[in-house]
């Protein structure tokens, strides 16, 4: 068995409700930050840290994000035909960040039935989960800091960030023994614990490096109270039978899934842009001046 990550799980079956009427006919993961779409961020890292196949979990009505990632003979010959060489480098290169295959999942029953869903493709060999929600600005980048754990390691590892004590309910977070500076081994996860009961301040967030053995333990009987396959609780069972890694991210990290969040990610990364940071910056501190 290859013990090289490869391949990388986006599940984006999502109804994105908290952004309606915007994902209405859009999926949440195509909305913009700036100039790309919420799930291209988390593809680039994903070939940054060296994968080359990409498996997208969708369900109905989410096409675009595969014709996103597709050839687009007609728009690169106008964009040609006008001159714009630089823009059709840019779209032209999105067709050849990598390998992509898409998988349905037809009912809404959790994270890791949507693992579940990647099965058949994902084959017999170490894979990363991507929830496209996360997107982080790392470097190296996220998924690369956890592939070099990985590899020291040879187990599963999942991607962890300190959060707010008063927070800790809102996340799954860790119980732990020190292995090195931000390398943790997991003893126990905990599913949005009350403040007074976390073990720590360590939040999962959405990155895993996970092994095949983790489907057997997804597929087994016993669902969580709402009929749902939870990934937490797969890697809970995994824990029973072999070591289970958290790595505690170096970077920044924004939550997409809500419309702070993506506003939060947008300001962001336009002030990253050298185009906009300006500008933006200078409009930014006319609206505080104002009191708006």
């Amino acid at each position: 068995m290859t013990r090289t990550v490869r391949k990388v799980v986006f599940p984006a079956a999502g109804l994105g409700t908290r952004f309606l009427p915007a994902t209405k006919v859009l999926p949440k993961e195509m909305l913009t930050l700036v100039d790309r779409p919420i799930i291209q961020y988390g593809v680039e890292e994903a070939v940054a840290s060296g994968a080359t196949d990409v498996i997208l979990v969708t369900s109905r009505g989410k096409s675009v994000m595969e014709d996103h990632f597709d050839s687009s003979f007609e728009l690169e010959v106008m964009l040609d035909a006008r001159g714009k060489h630089d823009l059709r480098a840019q779209v032209k290169a999105i067709s050849r960040l990598a390998r992509l295959s898409s998988v349905r999942q037809g009912e809404p029953l959790g994270l890791g039935h949507a693992v579940l869903m990647a099965r058949p493709l994902v084959g017999n060999e170490p894979f990363a989960v991507i929830l496209p929600d996360d997107v982080i600005d790392a470097e190296p980048p996220a998924l690369a800091q956890m592939i070099r754990v990985f590899e020291d390691v040879d187990g599963p590892v999942i991607l962890v960030e300190r959060v707010p004590h008063e927070r800790v309910s809102s996340y799954g977070v860790i119980a732990f023994e020190d292995v090195r500076p931000g390398v943790y081994r997991v003893t126990d996860l905990v599913e949005k614990p009350p403040v007074d009961r976390a073990p720590s301040d360590l939040a999962i967030i959405g990155r895993y490096i996970l092994t095949p053995d983790i489907f057997e333990e997804l597929a087994a009987p016993g669902r969580d109270h709402g009929g749902e396959i939870q990934l937490t609780n797969g890697l809970k069972r995994l824990l029973a039978r072999r070591p289970v890694y958290a790595c505690e991210i170096a970077g920044v990290r924004h939550d997409t899934g809500n419309k702070l969040g993506f506003v939060k990610a947008t300001t962001y990364f336009a002030l990253k842009d050298p185009e906009l940071a300006g500008e933006l910056r200078a409009y930014v501190t006319g609206l505080l001046a104002e009191k708006i």
